[in-house]
């Protein structure tokens, strides 16, 4: 698709088309169609938010008209593409001002009511951590139990339900999805104030005694982190022995302060301080040293060739040699970060690999 070139528009409409191309915008539950307004009319001179905004609140309005005709299914859709515009609203805001946190309740409450519709196949955890809580998405295969369980998360800017597809994918075959949201992250950071700090991987180790507390969920249990989630991904799996399968997608085993200021600041958001040296220690203990964190269950690392990102594979390769004869790298020459634009791909060959592992 073709928009206003980034010379056109002013640097912060530039900058948001970057971090949330088309391919991303469509992963995340976007409608195709939707994702096309949102960059066309940006480009144009719109503000994003109030573009985003309008967009999931037509789709809601959707939503409402077909379950009030009785078309359960087409509700659903139109929901799911509500809260794929409503998730892009609040990425317009960098920093945690009352706006972000607003429209990212108003995302919650959208993801929420899709639960709702989707009867007993989805509902929401929480679990409590440092004075506050946790929270999560808890996506069922259609019978309500599973063989087994993936916990999947993200990084600095998407959280949470972003990743319905790759539940949806996991759920056809049998497995249960707890879409987490984790220190530094969705609710419990603009609701409770739980940031990123060098526990961080104490809280995400939560998880993993939520799906061990209910019988319906099965006993193996995958982690699966996106961007730089993929760091507390292998960190768990290295040192919690309930982890029986690993994935990482388009993580740095080395994590720096970005150069970028829009990527600055949502580290600055994540941890909860601007301070470079506050920020700097909290990175540094989640560095990952293969010679140091031995990881004893099979690891797929994913990295795409074209991850402006994590360019090179060898930036993620560290997490492939933790896990020695189990570790597997695989690259697509054309994969865009966290392979957005392979997005159907990609999830169908994480589904089979848990389901190969992890299903007895």
């Amino acid at each position: 698709m073709t928009t206003a070139p980034e010379a056109a528009m002013d640097p912060a409409t530039a900058a948001a088309h970057r971090a949330m191309p088309y391919t991303r915008l469509t992963d995340c539950g976007m409608s195709p169609a939707d994702a096309r307004t949102l960059l066309e009319e940006t480009a144009g001179g719109r503000p994003w938010i109030e573009v985003a905004r309008d967009l999931s609140t037509r789709r809601e309005k959707a939503a409402d008209d077909a379950l009030a005709a009785g078309h359960r299914l087409t509700a659903l859709q139109h929901t799911r593409w509500a809260i794929g515009a409503a998730l892009f609203a609040q990425m317009g805001e960098n920093e945690d001002t009352p706006l972000k946190r607003d429209l990212y309740l108003r995302y919650d409450q959208l993801v929420a009511r899709y639960a709702e519709l989707s009867g007993p196949t989805m509902e929401r955890v929480e679990v409590s951590h440092q004075g506050g809580h946790l929270v999560g998405w808890l996506r069922l295969p259609a019978d309500g139990t599973a063989a087994a369980t993936v916990v999947i998360w993200g990084g600095l800017s998407g959280w949470g339900a972003a990743y319905l597809n790759t539940a949806d994918a996991l759920a056809a075959r049998g497995l249960a999805c707890l879409l987490a949201e984790g220190p530094g992250q969705g609710v419990p950071r603009l609701v409770d104030g739980l940031h990123l700090d060098e526990h961080a991987v104490d809280g995400f180790a939560r998880f993993l005694d939520v799906v061990h507390a209910d019988t319906r969920l099965g006993e193996a249990v995958g982690v699966h982190g996106n961007s730089f989630g993929g760091v507390y991904a292998a960190h768990l799996a290295a040192r919690d022995q309930r982890v029986g399968a690993c994935v990482v997608n388009g993580a740095p085993a080395t994590p720096r302060l970005p150069k970028f200021r829009t990527a600055r600041a949502q580290f600055a958001s994540a941890i909860g301080t601007d301070s470079e040296d506050e920020m700097t220690a909290v990175l540094d203990s989640l560095l990952f040293d293969p010679a140091r964190h031995r990881i004893a269950c099979p690891v797929l690392v994913l990295h795409g060739g074209q991850d402006a990102m994590v360019s090179d594979p060898s930036v993620q390769e560290p997490f492939v040699r933790a896990a020695g004869v189990h570790g597997e790298l695989r690259t697509w020459p054309d994969g865009e970060h966290t392979l957005y634009n392979l997005a159907a791909e990609r999830d169908a060959v994480v589904a089979d690999w848990f389901s190969d592992r992890l299903i007895p």
